[in-house]
């Protein structure tokens, strides 16, 4: 089983980026942030909307999996280009880009009891 450090993608990352065992491939982490995921030998770095453009211009697919339901999921995470595994500077600028989408995501909104809908405020009817 590897460790932190010992995946087989190691060598493109230079000791920058730490990989994290999850869901059946790794997680990719700056800074203990995650950036990407590594699935089947495939390098996917999370996107927004503005990094997404350069990830479509390039025809890269984006993760996809599908739940036990059928029903197919994709997420926010884009493969990098195939040339980009043979080019750890430009590589390395990729991910840059991908920490930033990490620091500006937005954040879910919990649910709380009290946003919960309630009942208009009023008459109640009662049974006679």
């Amino acid at each position: 089983m590897p460790s932190k450090t010992d995946h087989p993608f190691a060598d493109l990352f230079g000791g920058a980026i730490q990989t994290r065992r999850m869901f059946g491939g790794f997680g990719m982490y700056v800074g203990g942030k995650i950036v990407g995921i590594i699935v089947r030998d495939r390098i996917y770095l999370k996107t927004d909307e503005e990094s997404r453009k350069v990830f479509l211009a390039e025809k890269c697919k984006p993760f996809t999996y599908q739940k036990k339901t059928g029903k197919g999921i994709s997420l926010r995470y884009y493969a990098i280009p195939e040339r980009l595994y043979d080019e750890p500077d430009e590589f390395a600028q990729w991910v840059r880009q991908a920490e930033g989408v990490t620091d500006t995501a937005p954040k879910k909104k919990s649910v709380t009891t009290t946003s919960r809908a309630r009942k208009p405020a009023g008459k109640t009817r009662r049974r006679a």
